[in-house]
């Protein structure tokens, strides 16, 4: 199969410059292959979703000429293929419903590893249901960070896939739709790279492809705070997006090209110019607010 990638934001405010690093690199690793790059709204958490915060990320990635090949998908309207993936995890036994407090869960670290729920079943309170979770290595290769390796249990332990709210938890939502758009390559920061043992273990119960992975390191502010956790998390101005555009083509790695051009002009530019192995593997630190 050809090469695919995706940006998979969550509409938890407007497009700040840690994503729109991750947003860059994606794009650039997919047009580098020759491949497809589509975007997903990863909008399952209505508690966290801001009104109109879908709306305005796109615009800004349409701004900074960004344009998916395809119809974005939206999470909130894929119920219907979770719930059918969660049925099938359940007959098979991967699945058991979990009424466990945190206060449960305190005496043994604060993480499930019992395969079963040890609190009592509420007649009233509904429980989340979690996947069993074997005591084995997960072993991959990320394209950036090299070979790794984690023990389900020991990382992960028994993880939330439906929450006690009803909402799905973010593991089974990505893992069901990646392989609904039939993504090859994932490109994402490296917050996320404890995921993807979890990730790989839920495809496989699933019959899904595996992709590949690569981690991009995580833009810091100076503090060496996540971006999207720091005052410096201010949006990008799609109204004047070569600014911050030309800092996230340097802080991939990637000398763009000085002079009055257009975001597509500078991004086709880069691309000309892009290797993947110009990302670089050490914190993109030193962030302010731009």
């Amino acid at each position: 199969m050809s090469y695919r990638g995706r940006f998979a934001p969550s509409p938890t405010g407007a497009l700040h410059f840690g994503s729109l690093v991750a947003a860059v690199g994606s794009w650039l690793v997919a047009r580098h292959a020759g491949g497809e790059w589509v975007v997903r709204i990863e909008d399952i958490d209505p508690p966290r979703e801001v009104p109109g915060s879908a709306a305005s990320i796109l615009a800004t990635l349409e701004a900074f000429s960004l344009s998916p090949d395809g119809p974005v998908m939206y999470q909130s309207e894929r119920g219907d293929a979770y719930e059918a993936a969660f049925e099938r995890l359940k007959t098979s036994g991967h699945v058991f419903p979990c009424w466990c407090s945190r206060a449960d869960l305190a005496v043994h670290g604060g993480m499930h590893r019992h395969g079963q729920c040890v609190a009592a079943p509420d007649p009233i309170r509904p429980p989340a249901w979690r996947l069993r979770t074997p005591d084995e290595t997960i072993h991959w290769h990320d394209d950036l960070q090299g070979p790794q390796a984690e023990n389900l249990l020991d990382i992960a332990g028994d993880f939330v896939i439906r929450r006690v709210e009803g909402f799905w938890a973010y593991q089974l939502a990505c893992v069901v739709d990646d392989g609904a758009q039939a993504i090859t390559h994932v490109v994402r920061g490296a917050d996320l790279l404890e995921s993807t043992a979890r990730q790989i273990y839920l495809q496989r119960l699933l019959d899904l492809p595996t992709p590949g992975y690569l981690h991009l390191p995580l833009v810091l502010d100076a503090d060496g705070r996540k971006l999207s956790k720091s005052a410096a998390a201010l949006p990008v101005d799609p109204a004047d997006p070569l600014p911050a555009l030309r800092v996230a083509l340097d802080r991939l790695g990637v000398k763009a090209p000085t002079g009055p051009v257009t975001p597509r002009d500078l991004l086709h530019a880069a691309l000309n110019e892009f290797k993947p192995a110009s990302l670089r593997r050490s914190s993109l630190a030193g962030i302010g607010a731009l």
